[in-house]
């Protein structure tokens, strides 16, 4: 099997996993917006992350003669590593859930600070676990630095949240009254779902046409993209979207320091001469439970969805080729960026990859894209972007540079 040993190869592994980890959310983000139910979204998306864990497998995993000290991944199939197994197993269960549940926390809280928030549990805690168990081959002087720089550009990316729903509110709130000019109303809620939904009932009884494409960044681009997306949020409490952000973040946590136990046996629970599980075959094992649990809460989300989204059935699932497509590229781009990190972690630290979970730099240049989010923003929301931006590039480059060599 190929394996990655040096710390130049480990990095380049990191930073592509970086760009795939970081562009996936954005195409499912994207199909969400355009209306398609999440459950047919993430069943298409687990179909090609689960291919993505076995083409891995059957191409790196058996390249190479296999050994007694490093087999094959076919070879690995037959011997007897279940515990192991189980920890690979229980970190593609986490992994499915976290992920499962940030799908629903974008719509509530938007793609950037939901990122930002998993991103920043995982590192404060999964980052730690990792250091230890990896018996602190990462340089700790640089590695946690690294960590509070990932900290800074957490609460800026907070403050950019904040900044920018101050200027959706003042967007939402100048349309209304032009349309309410002189009819006496009321004076707009402060809260931005409130705002919207006015807003929105206002634009219905004027009339307001949708034929023009309406502009990045403008509240008339906000109304439509409400009415188009496929998961309500107006009525619901925020505090439920961060609920559900927090629950993916401990998942987010979890799943990396249990692959690291899976491939290395810090426990001690292989018999003796049992070799260690290739980074391959705990990936697929990983990939196999993370495809299960998705199967079972899709198909039962289907006919008992959550959050008040339709219904659905397996027929109009398979009929469902309306963006089909892109949600296969994300489950390959996941796929891919998983493997990519473990590759990577394994040569130089599953502590020092945890670098890609600067993948909100990433999500917030495809939402800045392909979004228009921040168009028309105010001076202090394009400030407080820029310096989060920054401080992520900063915390990506310092725990990369604490990257050490596992014996």
């Amino acid at each position: 099997m190929y394996v990655v040993e040096s710390k130049g190869g480990a990095i380049a592994c990191m930073l592509l996993a970086l760009f795939f980890l970081g562009t996936w959310p954005a195409i499912l983000t994207l199909l969400e917006r355009r209306g398609r139910l999440p459950q047919h979204t993430y069943l298409d998306y687990t179909i090609t992350n689960l291919l993505a864990a076995v083409i891995i497998a059957f191409t790196f995993g058996e390249i190479g003669k296999s050994t007694h000290e490093k087999p094959n991944f076919i070879e690995q199939l037959t011997q007897d590593n279940w515990p192991s197994v189980l920890f690979a197993m229980a970190g593609g269960i986490v992994l499915s859930l976290g992920n499962l549940a940030t799908q629903y926390a974008w719509a509530f809280v938007g793609l950037s600070v939901t990122e930002v928030i998993t991103s920043s549990m995982t590192v404060v805690i999964g980052t730690t676990l990792n250091y230890f168990l990896d018996d602190k081959i990462n340089k700790a002087e640089i590695l946690f630095p690294g960590v509070g720089c990932f900290l800074i550009a957490v609460c800026l990316g907070s403050a950019v949240h904040a900044s920018n729903a101050a200027d959706n509110r003042t967007k939402l709130s100048s349309y209304s009254h032009d349309y309410k000019n002189g009819e006496g109303t009321k004076s707009i809620s402060t809260s931005n779902e409130a705002s919207l939904e006015m807003v929105w009932k206002g634009d219905l009884e004027n009339g307001v046409g949708t034929a023009e494409k309406a502009k990045f960044g403008t509240a008339h681009f906000l109304i439509e993209l409400e009415k188009k997306r496929s998961i309500k949020v107006f009525g619901k409490s925020t505090v439920l979207g961060l609920g559900i952000t927090f629950f993916a973040g401990v998942c987010f946590s979890l799943f990396s320091p249990a692959f690291n136990l899976a491939t290395n046996d810090q426990w001690h629970k292989l018999k003796h001469g049992v070799p260690h599980l290739s980074v391959y075959t705990a990936f697929f094992y990983f990939s196999v439970s993370c495809f299960i649990v998705a199967l079972i809460l899709n198909i039962t989300f289907l006919f008992h969805p959550v959050l008040n989204t339709p219904k659905s059935s397996i027929k109009a699932y398979l009929l469902d080729w309306n963006g089909r497509g892109w949600a296969f590229l994300a489950g390959f781009l996941c796929g891919f960026g998983n493997g990519l990190q473990f590759m990577g972690g394994q040569a130089a630290g599953y502590a020092a990859a945890d670098a890609v979970q600067a993948l909100p730099l990433v999500s917030t240049f495809w939402g800045i894209v392909i979004f228009g989010e921040y168009r028309r923003s105010s001076r202090r929301t394009y400030l407080c972007l820029g310096s989060m931006l920054f401080m992520f590039i900063v915390a990506v480059a310092v725990l990369m540079a604490s990257s050490g060599h596992r014996k």
